[in-house]
């Protein structure tokens, strides 16, 4: 598969989406989770359509989705699921919040596994329930779940346990094995798990995604899923994602919301995303060809450095360890200053991401070696 080509950087700089307008433009931005890569030619075309035939009104029913994520799903990670359950909202971020809000109360504990998306504790605080940080384990440049801390979390009283998988900004695939754990103790403790699951079509060559709700009977009975085409097809600002879950229980419990967000997606959303779960595998597998180059570019420009870099088998987020160097707790901010590079500082994800920074790398080999070479000149 040829390897996919970024937009260059006069490009660029005309986007006016987040990652290109929130800094001057004297500073090279790495930090929000969007690709640098022109979208989908099929996608395009299903824009361009609705905006030449001025067909921009309200989101009806649209089985279109629920049937082309189902096909998807099938295709790449062999889930069968049934389209009829799959519903609607804004976003992956509107729903979470959502289901929080109609499944808990204020007060309620949710667990996360730090170090995480930083949106996570955003919305639990949102809807006034709290953070419960259960920091993954590292061990030599390696991170998993701490099952300890999570029973304790789970049978102290914890609601909720929110899950980024793959993980962001980790890259972290979880095993079956450690999924199904997870929903054994879930259960036991009566935790409802919610699997964000939006970065899962990037994954790697090298590595293999398990949906959670594939897992066993129990994960089915405890968790939900919610995504979207909005990471891997670099389309977040249509506005659409959606949710699924396989428990009878929870399915009754969530009606009231499947019946009243779906309203709130929108039409180039939902459309759009029907033409990459459809018809955008190709593209899909360029960029997943020029982000694990870019992977192996990165190792390269570390090597002999006191850098120490993840090893993500998913999407274009690269966890980066100056503990060994002098920029102290918050690198970012310093790298932001002195080198005019915008990179995530790693306290925005939680205790564990101190002296760490997250750098989105879909780009283009060229704007990853310019970055590199103002990262390396401070250390």
């Amino acid at each position: 598969m040829k390897p996919i080509e970024a937009d260059s950087l006069a490009q660029l700089r005309k986007r006016k989406s987040a990652k290109w307008r929130a800094f001057p433009a004297d500073v090279l931005p790495l930090p929000v989770a969007e690709m640098d890569f022109p979208i989908s030619d099929s996608i395009k075309k299903v824009l361009h359509d609705l905006v030449d035939r001025s067909d921009l009104g309200y989101l009806a029913s649209v089985p279109e989705l629920p049937e082309a994520f189902a096909a998807f799903a099938k295709r790449r990670w062999n889930w069968i699921l049934e389209p009829e359950h799959v519903h609607l909202g804004t976003d992956v971020g509107v729903v979470i919040v959502e289901i929080l809000r109609l499944l808990g109360k204020p007060g309620d504990r949710v667990v996360i596994t730090t170090p995480v998306y930083p949106a996570f504790a955003y919305w639990i605080k949102e809807v006034h329930m709290e953070v419960d940080e259960r920091p993954l384990i590292e061990e030599n440049g390696s991170w998993r779940l701490d099952f300890s801390a999570i029973e304790k979390a789970f049978s102290s009283g914890a609601k909720f346990f929110l899950m980024s998988s793959p993980h962001n900004p980790l890259g972290l695939i979880y095993e079956k094995e450690d999924l199904s754990k997870l929903a054994e103790l879930a259960k036991a403790h009566d935790v409802i798990i919610i699997s964000d699951e939006i970065h899962a079509p990037l994954t790697f060559t090298t590595g293999k995604f398990v949906p959670f709700l594939t897992v066993s009977d129990t994960a089915r009975e405890v968790g939900i899923t919610v995504t979207s085409a909005s990471k891997s097809w670099n389309l977040a600002g249509l506005k659409c994602g959606f949710f699924y879950t396989q428990s009878q229980k929870l399915r009754e419990s969530l009606a009231p919301l499947a019946m009243g967000i779906h309203h709130r997606a929108s039409i180039t959303g939902a459309f759009g995303m029907v033409a990459a779960f459809n018809d955008s595998d190709e593209w899909l597998d360029s960029v997943i060809a020029r982000l694990e180059l870019n992977k192996k570019l990165i190792d390269e420009l570390v090597s002999g450095t006191p850098l120490k870099v993840s090893n993500p088998h998913n999407s274009y987020l690269s966890w980066i360890d100056f503990r060994a160097t002098k920029l102290g707790e918050d690198p970012a901010a310093v790298i932001l200053e002195r080198a005019k590079i915008a990179v995530n500082s790693g306290l925005a994800f939680g205790e564990p991401g101190k002296g760490f920074v997250r750098l989105n790398f879909g780009t283009s080999p060229e704007i990853l070696q310019s970055a590199f070479s103002g990262i390396k000149s401070l250390l």
